[in-house]
This record gives C-alpha cells, sequence and structure tokens, in this order.
C-alpha cells in the first residue's frame, strides 16, 4: 500500500489547501481495501457474498469526475433558480449547454443533496465546497453556513462501517475548519447513517410493539433484515408516518436490567427508522459512483429480480433507476458506472426508460481503460428529472489515451473551446430512430435517416449464435491434431449426417480477418454430435452457474454462411463459410436462401459504413448478433458487387491456403517458383508425392485421435 501511495497518487493529493485530505483519505481506504477486493472479484469468481460486498465494489472516485458530477447537478440546479448568481465562475467542470431559468422560492436550508453510495465521502465533501460559495452569495457567515449544510444539505447512506467513519470524519473535519463547534456532537448532527441489519431485534421487542402502527414498524423492521447488503435499493411499497413510528418506538417501556436486549432493540429500530425516513424522503440532487456489481448470490438476486426486473443487469443499472426517481421533478441525478448501458441488450430497458421519460442533460464517454481502478469502461453523466426537452452535451473521449489525467484535461479543452470535435450537441429523442436506442449521441444524419428507409437485414437473413459444447477441451481440435481418416473437411453436402466421420470444421472466431480464412477448428460431431449431446452438464459451483453444452440453431450447421469474430480489439471482418461447418457462440454466422444475397451482405458487412453503424449500436469489444441483425440495408449495383466480392473470397482463400495453417495448404509460395534443377530430393519425395492428397501437410498423419 506504501508503494501505491508514493508512485500512484498525484503530489497535489496530500495537498489540504487543494481539498488533498479527503483525496488521500480514499485512496488509503482503496488501498486498504485491494487484497480483499482482488479475493472477493478475481479469485473466488463466483457470486459475491454479503460480507464482500464492500471490498467488491468500493472504488475511489477521482475529483475531477466528482467535480463535473457536482457541478453540472447542483451547480446547474442553483444557477437554473438564481441567473445571476455568481457561482458559475466557480464551477470550473459546468458543460456548455442552455441553462433555463426556473421560478422557485425554494429556501437554501432546504435543498438537499444524497449520495446513497458514499463510500469514504469524497461527493458530499465536494458539495460541501459548493454549498459553502450558495451560503456566502446569500449573506451567511461561514460560522452559521457549515453547521446549516452538514445538518440540513447533505445525506449519505452506506452499507461500509469503515467508509462510512471515513466520510462522518471527513465532513466534521469540513465543518470543523469553519466552525470549531461542529466537534461538539450536541451541538451538529450529521445526516450520514450506515445501514445495520434488524435480525438481532429481539423478539420480545417486537413482542411489546402494539398500537396503530406497529405493524408498519414491523414491516419496516422485515424489510431491514438484510440491509447490509441491500442497502439503498430497499423498496417501499407504500407511505409511513415516520413521526409517528418514532414516537411509538420512543414510548416504549424498557427495564433497567434489560434481560431481554429490548434498549439495543430500540436503538437499532430508531436507527433503521430515521435510514428509512431518508431512503423516502425526496431531494433535489443525488449524486454518487454506485456499486458495479452483477454476480449476485441468492438473496440479491431474488431481490433484485422481485423488484427491479427491467433493470437488474447490474446494480449499477438499479441505481440509476432508483435515484433518478430519488429526486424531485426538475432535479438532477449524477453518476459514475461503465458505460456498458449505453448500449448492450441487457442494458435495453433502462435506455427506453430513460430516453423515454427522462433527460441526459450531460455525458462524459472516457476512453476504454482510462480508469485503471476499475476493470470496465466508464462514463460519467447527469440525468434530469424532467421529460426530454433540450439538447444535451457529450464529449467523447475514447480517442485519448493516458488515464484519467488526460482525461480531465480533454474535458477542460471542451469547455473552453465548445467547438471542438470531440463535443457534441444532440437531442436523445434520435436515439430512438436506432433499434435498441442506443446512446449513440454522436451519429450523423445520414445514417439516422438510413435506419428509417433501410431494409432491416434480418428480412434478407437469418442470423445465430451457434453452439456451445459445454467442454471444449474434450470436443474440439485444432485439425492438425486429429486423424485425417476421422475427419473430412471437404465435404460440401448441407445435408450430411456424418456418421462415419468424427471431427467436422468448427467456425470459432479467431483473430480479425476478412472475406475468407481462420479454418483451424474441428469438433466431434459423430453421430450428429451424440457424445456432446449426451455429455452430463458441467456444474462450477465457484460460478455460480451451469456451462453445459447448448446446441443452438442446428437446422443452419453446415450450411454456407457468413462468420465473424465475437470479440475484437478494434476492427470488425465477416468471412464467407462453404457447407460443410458448423459454428460456435464466438464464431455467429448468417444465412441467406439466396447465394448472391449472402455475397451482397458480405460487401456490406465489410464496409466501412457497416461498422461505423455498429460503433453507432456497441463500441464495446463484443459484435453481438443483436447488433448485426439491427444493420439497415440498401440494394444497388448488386451484380457488380457481388461479382467483386467473389474475386475477393477467392483470392482471400488462396491466400490462407498458402501457409501451413490450412488444411489446403499444397505447398509455401516461394518453393513454387523454384527452378526444377534446383529443388531438393525432399520436394520431390515429400512434398510433390503429397501434393494430391486430401489433407495435404504430411505432419497430419502422425495426429491423435
Amino acid at each position: 500500500m506504501i508503494q501505491h501511495l508514493i508512485n500512484d497518487i498525484d503530489e497535489a493529493d496530500f495537498d489540504v489547501t487543494r481539498g488533498g485530505q479527503v483525496e488521500i483519505i480514499g485512496w488509503l481506504y482503496q488501498y486498504y481495501n485491494t487484497e480483499p477486493h482482488d479475493y472477493a472479484v478475481n479469485i473466488t469468481g463466483g457470486a459475491v457474498t454479503k460480507n464482500e460486498i464492500p471490498a467488491a465494489t468500493q472504488l475511489f472516485t477521482t475529483d475531477w469526475v466528482v467535480r463535473y458530477m457536482v457541478d453540472n447537478s447542483l451547480g446547474k440546479y442553483w444557477l437554473e433558480r438564481h441567473p445571476n448568481s455568481d457561482l458559475k465562475s466557480n464551477l470550473d467542470y459546468l458543460l456548455p449547454g442552455e441553462i433555463q431559468t426556473v421560478d422557485s422560492s425554494e429556501n437554501l436550508e432546504d435543498m438537499r443533496l444524497i449520495d446513497n453510495a458514499m463510500g469514504s465521502g469524497h461527493i458530499l465533501v465536494y458539495a460541501f465546497d459548493v454549498f459553502m460559495k450558495m451560503y456566502a452569495e446569500q449573506g451567511y457567515s461561514s460560522r452559521d453556513a457549515a453547521l446549516s449544510i452538514v445538518q440540513n444539505n447533505l445525506y449519505g447512506l452506506e452499507i461500509d462501517k469503515r467508509a462510512y467513519q471515513l466520510a462522518y470524519f471527513a465532513l466534521m473535519m469540513k465543518a470543523r475548519q469553519y466552525n470549531r463547534r461542529a466537534l461538539q456532537p450536541e451541538k451538529v448532527k450529521l445526516n450520514v447513517h450506515v445501514f445495520e441489519d434488524t435480525d438481532t431485534v429481539s423478539p420480545e421487542f417486537l413482542d411489546a410493539l402494539s398500537g396503530e402502527y406497529a405493524d408498519d414498524i414491523k414491516q419496516i423492521i422485515e424489510l431491514f433484515n438484510n440491509a447490509r447488503e441491500l442497502g439503498s435499493i430497499i423498496k417501499f411499497d407504500k407511505t409511513f408516518n415516520w413521526t409517528k413510528l418514532r414516537e411509538t418506538v420512543e414510548d416504549m417501556h424498557t427495564d433497567a436490567l434489560d434481560i431481554f436486549g429490548m434498549n439495543q432493540s430500540k436503538k437499532i429500530v430508531l436507527e433503521v427508522l430515521t435510514i428509512a425516513e431518508i431512503m423516502s424522503t425526496k431531494y433535489d440532487v443525488a449524486v454518487t459512483n454506485p456499486p458495479y456489481l452483477n454476480k449476485f448470490d441468492p438473496d440479491m438476486k431474488k431481490y433484485v429480480k422481485k423488484n427491479y426486473a427491467d433493470y437488474s443487469g447490474d446494480l449499477f443499472s438499479v441505481f440509476i433507476f432508483n435515484n433518478i426517481n430519488l429526486v424531485k421533478i426538475g432535479g438532477y441525478a449524477g453518476y459514475m458506472t461503465p458505460f456498458v448501458w449505453m448500449f448492450i441488450k441487457t442494458y435495453e430497458k433502462l435506455r427506453n426508460y430513460l430516453v423515454a421519460n427522462k433527460e441526459i442533460s450531460s455525458l462524459i464517454q472516457m476512453e476504454y481503460s482510462a480508469f485503471e481502478e476499475a476493470t470496465v469502461p466508464i462514463n460519467t453523466f447527469v440525468l434530469k428529472n424532467v421529460p426530454n426537452g433540450s439538447n444535451g452535451t457529450y464529449i467523447k473521449l475514447s480517442a485519448f489515451k493516458g488515464g484519467m489525467n488526460v482525461q480531465r484535461d480533454k474535458v477542460l479543452e471542451a469547455i473552453a473551446n465548445p467547438d471542438i470535435d470531440y463535443l457534441y450537441r444532440t437531442n436523445q429523442a434520435n436515439f430512438k430512430k436506432i433499434p435498441g436506442s442506443p446512446i449513440a449521441y454522436w451519429a450523423n444524419q445520414n445514417i439516422l435517416s438510413e435506419f428509417q428507409i433501410g431494409t432491416n437485414i434480418t428480412d434478407v437473413a437469418f442470423v445465430g449464435l451457434g453452439m456451445r459444447t459445454g467442454d471444449n477441451k474434450r470436443f474440439l481440435r485444432l485439425w492438425h491434431e486429429i486423424n485425417c481418416e476421422l475427419f473430412d473437411p471437404n465435404s460440401k453436402s448441407a445435408d450430411i449426417t456424418f456418421k462415419a466421420v468424427k471431427w467436422v470444421p468448427y467456425n470459432k472466431g479467431g483473430n480479425f480477418r476478412k472475406w475468407y480464412g481462420n479454418k483451424e477448428y474441428v469438433v466431434n460431431w459423430k453421430n450428429d454430435g451424440q457424445e456432446i449431446k449426451a455429455n452430463t452438464k458441467r456444474v462450477y459451483p465457484q460460478l455460480g452457474n451451469n456451462l453445459g453444452w447448448k446446441i443452438t440453431n442446428e437446422p443452419y450447421y453446415f450450411k454456407e454462411g457468413l462468420t465473424w469474430t465475437f470479440i475484437s480489439s478494434s476492427k470488425f471482418g465477416v468471412r464467407f463459410s462453404p457447407q460443410g461447418s458448423i459454428f460456435d457462440v464466438a464464431g455467429s454466422s448468417l444465412f441467406t436462401t439466396n447465394h448472391k444475397d449472402l455475397l451482397y451482405l458480405e460487401a456490406l458487412l465489410n464496409s466501412k459504413a457497416a461498422y461505423y453503424i455498429l460503433q453507432l449500436q456497441n463500441p464495446t469489444l463484443n459484435f453481438q448478433v443483436i447488433n448485426i441483425k439491427n444493420i439497415p440495408v440498401k440494394y444497388y449495383n448488386e451484380s457488380k458487387i457481388v461479382s467483386i466480392v467473389e474475386k475477393l473470397n477467392r483470392l482471400s482463400s488462396l491466400d490462407w491456403d498458402d501457409f501451413e495453417n490450412s488444411w489446403d495448404f499444397k505447398v509455401h509460395p516461394l518453393l513454387s517458383h523454384i527452378a526444377d534443377d534446383n529443388l531438393s530430393i525432399w520436394y520431390y519425395s515429400v512434398v510433390l508425392t503429397n501434393r494430391g492428397a486430401k489433407n495435404v501437410p504430411i505432419f497430419r498423419l502422425w495426429g491423435v485421435k
């Protein structure tokens, strides 16, 4: 940890005059959690247990991202209601965009901001500084402002007690900076809390509850039975009278001896009621870096599926939905999350909900690996709790490598020069023009119109996933590893059952390549895959799921089609696959009833236009079947294009066969041009002898069964 502190943290983060105290607290806590985080996420590999959630999900939020989120939520909220405020000059990360004036008589003391996954309190501490500037504008003394902020304006919730203690400490230090009385507990009460389970509430306490509100109190106790795991996603199905509930508990009589733990139970329940009231209150602003977690244990999975079915792909997506509905109409919610929610199908319902019902005020999409502390690509964004009414501001940092400091500098450049080419202003209504509603803010109008007028690719082709064997080590081989007598790579029959042949060609993605190639694997499909289908599904307890075989789209096996690699670092290319192959999940494929249609689509999918459209839908490393299905098709110059593709396929096939990794390899192209009188005895005796062999390379004869 000491090495990380010395080498990884900027010297400025230690500067208390520049807010460094909260930076260093956050970094210390993150490095403290490194070992348990690695154990929970990287070593066990399975569902994250209740006790592991804090370590697995605790990520310190980079300072400039905190400032962006707060400046564009709390800061913008204030400027809308105080258009003549000087606060704007102090909001360094306020993005360019229209600020609409809102007529409001809301008192500053009544403005509330919450971070309901507060960690070590970084967001709350910076929000404190912004509130201080607001109070100064309103004529408050710094002493009075500091106390008012921590008691009226800032709220925080956390499942990790250690993180909560750091957040409490950081806020107390901020208040103490301006008011020495802040350290007197009887004078200052902070609104930051840590969740506690209620399973320790004694049965005697429950039995002693009586009166009109007893059932409501018991319902709250039941809801919080697993609060240290569920935290801020606990859902209330009704409105409660919190004052009456608290009075009922406070009025309960307890004995001095307290042999049944009544006093402790009473203390827990009163704290839970306070937290529950905070969770059910509406806020002006909610800002958080929510937990990133999709490896749920059974209890968590059941709860999320039951209460947030449409947003259950990950905990962060639940927080996105929850927090935008936690704020008042016209309020703002700021987030830092993985950016996969913007594109992939898992989060399509979330996108549709946000695009239809809320407004994306601004968004910054970071370079894929910029945030080294997380293993996922990140974005940060601010939503407004109103239906879409104006253009949002978007910054695309994908092209700028070098870490978070480079990303920060590029954001500041865009703020200083809104005409820069990686800043976009667009209306989110455009997103609905693209199937799946990806947040493709950089899409130009010409491409958007193609989605409106073009033919969908599924109208002319079938696109689907292939097979999963359940045990690749057992059922897959590279072609040169098996006995050539059990392998027929040249079968042209689409209806062949391979009763005698054991190994057949298998398309499994591979390296980037266009037109033809990557014919490397074979699969055991003897007797129509009898061994695979009879294979007992293998269960991996540490992964928490079943990875048995899955025969998908079998009617398309052995047909000619197009195949591509599911995962790619930067490029996309499809390859023609003649009759005689099965395809894998990683080698998803496309089929048509017409050969010319297939070649025309091959040209389309290998074009720059198709890659651009794929990037609009999903600029991650995965080219999913749904992304291919959503590509629009326009027909023109078909005969000419098909003729060109035939030539390209033939040239690519010749290129593939020129090297030993092809099962149709005959002779290296350099050797084929050597004069006859210079050829060696080896060439005459081995190469020429085997030129006519079905499976040519001589070393294949020593393969294994």
